[in-house]
């Protein structure tokens, strides 16, 4: 069965349920081909280890407090404080409290990667 994504105009729960943290659920809410939303349910010390993403990102904090590593620092996140993040950033992610966030990615195209990531230039 294919994943069901929100409808443009379609309102989105984004409250967690008594159950998300015991079971790490985290859902995908919308994709399109510019971007992709997602609610992002972390368990108390669950890390996403450093990793990185094409295109530029926001996280904001619902519930909980997540630490993010970026940029040779940590941020800490608490509810209602957010972060913007430059794509190919390299980062990572943990719950110091069970957390539940708001993840935004803008993505690349794929031809528009590709092009970005040629280090001979767009004219090669």
């Amino acid at each position: 069965m294919a994943l069901l994504h929100a409808a443009s105009g379609e309102r989105i729960q984004l409250q967690r349920n008594d159950d998300d943290i015991a079971h790490f659920t985290s859902v995908a809410l919308a994709k399109t081909v510019h971007m992709e939303l997602i609610r992002l349910v972390l368990p108390k010390d669950r890390i996403m280890p450093e990793h990185k993403v094409d295109g530029e990102l926001t996280l904001l904090c619902l519930s909980g407090e997540i630490a993010f590593d970026a940029h040779a620092r940590t941020t800490v996140l608490r509810p209602g404080e957010m972060l913007y993040l430059a794509g190919g950033e390299p980062h990572a992610i943990r719950a110091n409290h069970d957390a539940v966030a708001l993840l935004t990615i803008l993505l690349v195209p794929a031809k528009h990667a590709e092009r970005s990531t040629d280090p001979r230039g767009a004219g090669a």
